[in-house]
């Protein structure tokens, strides 16, 4: 097969594009355990409501201009409460618990808001339309790319840049690495670290969330696509090293390039490529690329 560069390259974007999408969420999975020190197993449940939503706020706002974005605004908003109730009433109590029984909770978690979102939009495949600003193509090396998957790609590091400065610039953000460290001592202090708690995993469902709404225009939405993402989003945080933010960037832009670029070679192997990465990551730095190694 003749070596087609402006192909290449385009595949090479989509895997960008994909990347970012996984960066959205496993972001939020880091941060949840970064700081919570649990594996939200429903992560990708919220990325699922996400883009349900979005559909749903779509048929409500579709006559307003730029109805899309309201769509995707109100629809990660709500979701992020969403979680922020869950973690309240039910998360909150499980603190104290051993991994194992939380990965179990947020199990049972996911086949609840599964059977939720089958009740409610029911089995059929749904879609929604891309805003009409980033509807069409722009010609990149003589192939052509969609607008809206340039807006993803940069809209990804824009976002990490944000929560860089949140972190490292803000009395907030400095607050929550404080909780990631030592929450005792940030209790003494007199933070309320359980309020704390509630706002870092409202940030982090509004991630998953905001990741699904924003993928609705590209994938089909339907049951099943929560499990599908958050196989992708564990393997990324483990490559990244758990709790690492900046790990995760990184990790999401290989598994994301990666695979995409493992479809032009084996197409039927391309995901094993990933496997192979996260070994390879797990035998040298068991910790991850960019985390720490866990002092219990």
């Amino acid at each position: 097969m003749n070596f087609d560069f402006s192909f290449v390259a385009i595949q090479f974007l989509y895997g960008l594009t994909n990347a970012m999408f996984i960066f959205l969420i496993a972001s939020g999975l880091s941060i949840i355990f970064g700081v919570l020190g649990v594996l939200n197993f429903a992560h990708g449940s919220l990325y699922m409501l996400g883009a349900y939503t979005t559909y749903q706020c779509v048929s409500f706002f579709v006559d307003s201009p730029g109805y899309f974005w309201w769509a995707v605004i109100v629809a990660s908003v709500t979701v992020a409460l969403l979680g922020g109730i869950i973690e309240r009433l039910l998360l909150r109590r499980l603190y104290q618990h051993e991994q194992i029984n939380q990965l179990l909770f947020t199990y049972a978690l996911v086949l609840i808001l599964s059977d939720v979102a089958r009740f409610i939009w029911g089995v059929d495949q749904l879609s929604v339309s891309r805003p009409a600003v980033l509807k069409g193509a722009v010609e990149i090396f003589g192939q052509y790319f969609p607008k809206y998957n340039i807006f993803i790609i940069f809209l990804g590091p824009s976002i990490a840049f944000l929560f860089w400065f949140f972190m490292l610039r803000t009395r907030s953000g400095r607050m929550i690495r404080a909780a990631a460290l030592d929450r005792e001592t940030l209790g003494s202090l007199g933070v309320n670290v359980d309020r704390l708690f509630t706002v870092v995993f409202v940030i982090g469902s509004w991630l998953a969330a905001l990741g699904g709404a924003l993928v609705s225009p590209v994938v089909t939405i339907r049951p099943g696509m929560d499990v599908e993402i958050i196989i992708n989003a564990f393997i990324v945080v483990v490559i990244g090293g758990l709790g690492s933010f900046w790990g995760t960037f990184l990790a999401a832009l290989m598994v994301g390039t990666v695979y995409s670029m493992g479809i032009l070679v084996f197409p039927r192997l391309s995901m094993i490529f990933i496997y192979v990465i996260m070994v390879l990551v797990l035998i040298i730095r068991p910790w991850g690329l960019l985390g720490r190694p866990l002092q219990r």
